[in-house]
């Protein structure tokens, strides 16, 4: 027998006089398997997070979609109605979270359904400007987000006993409310050039000031918030200057220009923009 051939007898050996000296009973052993069993519960709800904030995630970006859809149509009530319905199956979705979430500790999932609360709150607040010209506060998201739901039948429970009921509640934290305003920036711009093709010309003039207010209150923040936001300030930054540059546009070469092909001439100036180019 080679020396090779005969560690590995002796491990094979060893392997199985472990094998035989464990205890299943013993408390070390019970314990792992605890410890396994809560990795795997906390597991399976990260992977079931993960699911639902990509459904919020899908139906949210579909709302924005159809909230474009307002600068093209006579009636923009209608759209904002039919985005209602759509934001209330994804209130839902987000019911659907707050059932995963309760009783556990948000911030070890935080990260597991962050991108979809934070297109809801583009989509929400997004719909929120177009029906009043203003920023939805975070206080206001999070009362919407107020769930009824119904105990559970205990078995052993008697016959006649009902169910009691209780309220659920899910909070969007300030970083998600910043990330999903941050982002919102991008959408207001596409709603500004796509305004202006359509002959609206006073929409692009309360963009820019809406824009400003947001990126003032922005640099309040500074380095003191999310890292994240630090990072889409530099894409806020330029939605700001494009839509800066089109009333600008607007105000002085306005008249030159004929209404249906200032669209056309906004977007072939804001991608000859340079990236570092906009607002300090």
């Amino acid at each position: 027998m080679n020396k090779r051939e005969g560690g590995g007898c002796c491990s094979k050996q060893a392997d199985s006089i472990r094998d035989a000296n464990v205890n299943p009973s013993s408390p070390i052993i019970a314990a792992f398997k605890v410890f396994q069993q809560e990795l795997d519960t906390k597991h399976d709800k990260h992977e079931r997070l993960v699911k639902i904030s990509r459904d919020v995630t899908i139906e949210s970006k579909r709302t924005i979609f159809l909230l474009h859809r307002v600068t093209s149509v006579p009636d923009a009530e209608e759209i904002l109605n039919e985005a209602d319905v759509k934001l209330d199956a994804v209130r839902q979705k987000i019911g659907l979270i707050a059932d995963e979430l309760r009783g556990e500790d948000i911030y070890q999932f935080h990260k597991a359904f962050t991108p979809g609360i934070q297109e809801y709150v583009e989509a929400v607040s997004f719909q929120h400007f177009i029906r009043h010209r203003s920023l939805i506060s975070l206080e206001e998201i999070n009362a919407r987000l107020v769930f009824m739901r119904t105990e559970k039948a205990d078995p052993e429970a008697p016959a006649d006993a009902t169910p009691g009921a209780y309220v659920l509640t899910f909070h969007v934290t300030p970083s998600d409310y910043l990330l999903g305003v941050a982002d919102l920036t991008g959408e207001l711009m596409r709603l500004c050039i796509s305004s202006v093709g359509n002959g609206d010309i006073d929409t692009p003039f309360q963009l820019s000031q809406f824009l400003r207010q947001i990126h003032d209150g922005f640099s309040f923040i500074g380095n003191t918030g999310p890292y994240e936001v630090s990072k889409k300030l530099h894409t806020l930054r330029q939605s700001l200057g494009k839509v800066e540059d089109a009333c600008y546009t607007l105000r002085v070469r306005g008249s030159e220009i004929p209404k249906h092909m200032l669209a056309d001439v906004f977007s072939s100036r804001t991608t000859m923009m340079d990236p570092e180019e906009g607002v300090v």
